[in-house]
């Protein structure tokens, strides 16, 4: 492991202390490499598009919504090479939050997501992308061949 040592002004070092106590660390080093993966993960998003990822894409909707719900759930099996999983919650008496576990390139993760969030009714949209290396392979275990993602930071 490399040890790297930085300088902070006072207001600075403070700052970053506040902040890793609201957040739960117990270390600053621990801090510093998720923030570190953070950045360098943001950067190699704005870069790439023909790497691959695995995503979250959540969002709310108004289930009363004139066919809306039949519409995203089209969407999602027009592109089911892309979902791994979704979940359905039913928030209040009219609207519902969708989760959905994504594994693809970056650009069609963000085609999707664009395609469901721009969706008339859907609202609160988000999506959280991890870069990461897909890998296929068939164990002698198995009789099927699988992939395995591994994040990239």
């Amino acid at each position: 492991m490399e040890r790297l040592t930085i300088s902070l002004d006072n207001q600075l070092s403070d700052q970053f202390d506040a902040f890793i106590h609201a957040r739960g660390y117990t270390n600053r080093s621990e801090a510093m490499r998720d923030l570190i993966r953070e950045q360098l993960e943001a950067s190699r998003l704005e870069k790439e598009e023909s790497g691959h990822c695995v995503a979250t894409l959540s969002y709310i909707y108004n289930h009363h919504e004139s066919d809306l719900a039949t519409r995203v759930t089209s969407v999602q099996h027009d592109h089911h090479e892309l979902t791994l999983s979704s979940m359905h919650v039913h928030m209040d008496h009219d609207n519902c939050l969708e989760v959905v576990i994504l594994r693809g390139t970056i650009k069609s993760v963000k085609d999707f997501a664009n395609l469901v969030m721009a969706t008339r009714g859907v609202r609160h949209g988000s999506l959280h992308m991890v870069p990461v290396e897909i890998r296929q392979e068939q164990h002698s275990t198995t009789s099927f061949p699988h992939s395995h993602s591994n994040p990239l930071t």
